[in-house]
C-alpha cells in the first residue's frame, strides 16, 4: 500500500531492527508511528524503565530492603505472560502485554539503578539471567514444536 506521493506505506516495508524486531506477520505486536512499526512492548518498557532508573538514582525509590522481593516479583507477570503465550496456552493480546510490561519496566528500572551503582550486583544479574533463561527456553521449545514460518 503506497501513500498518494508514491512512497511505501507501513505495510510495505520491513521496519529496521532498532525500531521493531518483529517480521511483518507479527506487526500486530507493534504500533505504527509515521510509516514505521515500533514494538509495543519496547515502546512501553524502555522509556518507563529509564525514567524509573533516573528517579531511583535521584533517590526516589522504595526502601532498599524491598529490592530483592520487588526485582523478582515485578517482572514475574511479564515472564509468565511470555511463557504461556509461547507454549500456546493463550494468544497475544496487546492490552495484557502492556499491563505486564509496565510492571516489568518498574522492576527493570530499579535494577538498572542498582547496576549503575554496582555493575556486578548479584541481585540484578540473578534476575536478568534467571528470567532470560526461562524466556529463552520458552522460545526454543515453541520453535521446536511449531512448523517453520515462511519469511
Amino acid at each position: 500500500m503506497t501513500d498518494p506521493r508514491g512512497r511505501p506505506g507501513a505495510d510495505d516495508t520491513i521496519t529496521p531492527l532498532w525500531l521493531s524486531h518483529h517480521y511483518p506477520e507479527a506487526y500486530d505486536r507493534c504500533v505504527v508511528i509515521g510509516r514505521r512499526h515500533v514494538c509495543r512492548r519496547c515502546l512501553v518498557l524502555y522509556p518507563l524503565a529509564f525514567a524509573v532508573m533516573a528517579l531511583s538514582l535521584a533517590g526516589a525509590h522504595w526502601p532498599s530492603g524491598w529490592d530483592p522481593w520487588l526485582l523478582i516479583l515485578l517482572p514475574l507477570p511479564a515472564v509468565v505472560e511470555f511463557l504461556l503465550e509461547h507454549v500456546g496456552v493463550f494468544s497475544y493480546r496487546a492490552g495484557r502485554q502492556v499491563a505486564v510490561t509496565v510492571l516489568l519496566a518498574v522492576g527493570l528500572g530499579r535494577g538498572f539503578a542498582l547496576y549503575v551503582h554496582r555493575p556486578t550486583s548479584p541481585l540484578f544479574w540473578a534476575v536478568v539471567i534467571g528470567y532470560s533463561a526461562v524466556c529463552l527456553a520458552a522460545v526454543v521449545w515453541s520453535a521446536s514444536v511449531s512448523p517453520p514460518r515462511e519469511r
